[in-house]
């Protein structure tokens, strides 16, 4: 294994945080979790690869919608703790509900409101 994946201080389950951020507008696209593997393989393909808790299996993110993300910069953080992945979004949409980010919804007058329209239904994305 590449020396750099020892440098990142990895959760008691061998994971941590990464955020996506779109390298052009510098918006933050979605928050994931990676393992070893999954960052490996992100910097060897260049492109979004996560792990996915809930299908215990290595993501290619777009894998299904196309809604690929091009691997621009990998970045850590001063702890070691965090990484954020610079992508080039292709499609537009980062989010399996069909909008462009994950982060959606802002707090409004003490509640969340939906700020982001859906660019295309989630249906035609998913099989």
């Amino acid at each position: 294994m590449p020396s750099y994946l020892d440098q990142i201080n990895w959760n008691a389950d061998g994971l941590v945080a990464v955020v996506a951020q779109d390298a052009s507008s510098g918006r933050i696209l979605t928050q994931a979790w990676i393992n070893r593997d999954a960052l490996e393989a992100a910097v060897n393909e260049r492109r979004a690869v996560y792990w996915s808790r809930s299908r215990a299996r290595l993501w290619r993110k777009g894998e299904e919608s196309g809604n690929v993300q091009k691997l621009v910069d990998v970045l850590l953080d001063c702890d070691n703790d965090a990484v954020c992945y610079r992508v080039e979004q292709i499609g537009g949409i980062a989010c399996h509900t069909g909008r462009e980010s994950c982060f959606y919804q802002k707090l409004i007058g003490g509640s969340w409101k939906t700020v982001d329209p859906v660019l295309k239904d989630p249906g035609l994305m998913y099989k």
